[in-house]
């Protein structure tokens, strides 16, 4: 069974942020831990990692739902701003417009729920994400990838160029490596 024939994928609402808060909260919690410290979680969720309803309001982020149960399986999107990462109250926000001629689109907020992880999902959401960038006019690809997602990136023709430190509210700090793209 392809992940097109599990999932669906819609462009998210506002209706949809408490599920998307849940989903993230689930994904962060289930699918990286074993590359972050509790404490490092903590003091992401929110901020580093969480919903940036920006992403909403400019119909760039997309909602997975799966056919079977009828819930949010994933999410992610794209930006036309310049804010690498991080929800609403996340660091470093940049929120002036993009040049799709010079500027990469920013892949953003990519997360799938740890019951529906290793079926395609993330894969289906990336292209999708990729495929509205380059409708809007973007040739190149970056985001601040989690530790975790490294791997689905680099099979998706992601390379590394940059390791982040990101300061948290908790005094600890959470490592994201920015990744890039050109599109095909």
């Amino acid at each position: 069974m392809t992940p097109e024939s599990k999932f669906t994928l819609r462009l998210a609402t506002e209706g949809d942020i408490p599920n998307l808060h849940a989903l993230i909260e689930a994904s962060v919690r289930g699918l990286q831990a074993n590359d972050y410290t509790p404490a490092q979680i903590e003091g992401a969720l929110g901020t580093v990692l969480g919903v940036d309803t920006q992403l909403i309001t400019d119909r760039t982020y997309f909602v997975a739902e799966s056919f079977d149960r009828m819930c949010l399986a994933g999410c992610g999107g794209w930006s036309k701003r310049k804010t690498l990462f991080g929800a609403d109250h996340g660091p470093g926000r940049e929120p002036e417009l993009l040049n799709p001629a010079t500027d990469a689109a920013k892949v953003r907020a990519i997360f799938v729920h740890p019951e529906f992880a290793r079926q395609g999902l993330g894969s289906l959401i990336l292209a999708t994400v990729e495929n509205a960038a380059s409708a809007a006019g973007f040739h190149r690809f970056e985001m601040g990838s989690t530790l975790a997602g490294i791997p689905l990136y680099r099979q998706n023709g992601y390379i590394e160029v940059e390791s982040i430190a990101v300061p948290l509210w908790n005094g600890e700090m959470l490592p994201v490596v920015k990744m890039v793209k050109s599109a095909e």
